[in-house]
């Protein structure tokens, strides 16, 4: 199976395969890693926050009943494996886009994945924040909405935007997967040539790529969370 992997004709088909779609994939692949992740975090990052404000010792306590029904609907969205996931909420997508095949339609499902895991890191991130400085902002007269927005998420900062590139590269790893139910993008390359055609050289180069993307995106969110911190300024 291996000993044709190099032969030059399957180098000509690979190459020719690799310029002439690895191009709109790579896009597709961005596109859709970026997106859901800014749709999840805008869902994921306040209910992160309601989690740790509306607990009963928190700045702005709420229902003890709504509280449980929030965590255990989080924990129940994160349990789900994503492929199963998907297939679910099949009747969502195709009430929100008009179907479930394609890049846009994949958009859907991973961001229903991806909001329940970005509030708990949200959670994480702002529970590290320092009570003394809570305690002192209540001191002062502040609002529980001037202590969530001028100390918590400011203060939580280089936390938040670490754990968002957490986020961003696990979207980019299910984005991956939603190839196989029609999504696009280089999971969609490497399922239809990998998987179906037994073309592995086209799948072994997708898998590059997707690698080459974790580090990106690894090594911009590592860079925009060192630059934001302040105790490392401080040091300076």
């Amino acid at each position: 199976m291996f000993d044709k992997l190099f032969a030059p004709e399957v180098l000509e088909e690979a190459g020719l395969i690799i310029r002439t779609q690895f191009p709109l994939a790579i896009w597709e692949t961005v596109y859709v890693t970026i997106l859901s992740t800014a749709f999840a975090i805008v869902i994921g990052l306040p209910l992160g926050v309601i989690l740790v404000v509306g607990e009963k010792n928190g700045i702005r306590p709420l229902p003890a009943w709504l509280m449980r029904a929030l965590n255990v609907i989080i924990n129940l969205l994160r349990s789900i494996p994503f492929l199963i996931l998907m297939v679910l909420v099949f009747p969502l997508t195709r009430a929100i886009v008009g179907t479930v095949v394609g890049t846009v339609a994949s958009i859907v499902p991973l961001v229903i994945a991806a909001f329940p895991f970005i509030a708990r890191l949200a959670e994480g991130s702002l529970r590290e924040v320092n009570p003394n400085t809570i305690e002192m902002a209540q001191s002062l007269g502040a609002s529980p909405m001037q202590i969530i927005t001028q100390v918590m998420i400011p203060e939580s900062v280089p936390s938040l935007i670490s754990n968002a590139t957490i986020a961003i590269t696990t979207i980019l790893g299910y984005s991956a997967m939603s190839g196989i139910i029609g999504g696009g993008g280089l999971g969609k390359i490497a399922m239809n040539y990998g998987y179906y055609r037994y073309k592995y050289l086209i799948m072994v180069a997708a898998v590059i790529l997707l690698i080459l993307l974790v580090q990106l995106f690894q090594s911009i969110g590592t860079h925009l969370a060192v630059k934001s911190d302040k105790r490392l300024k401080n040091k300076g």
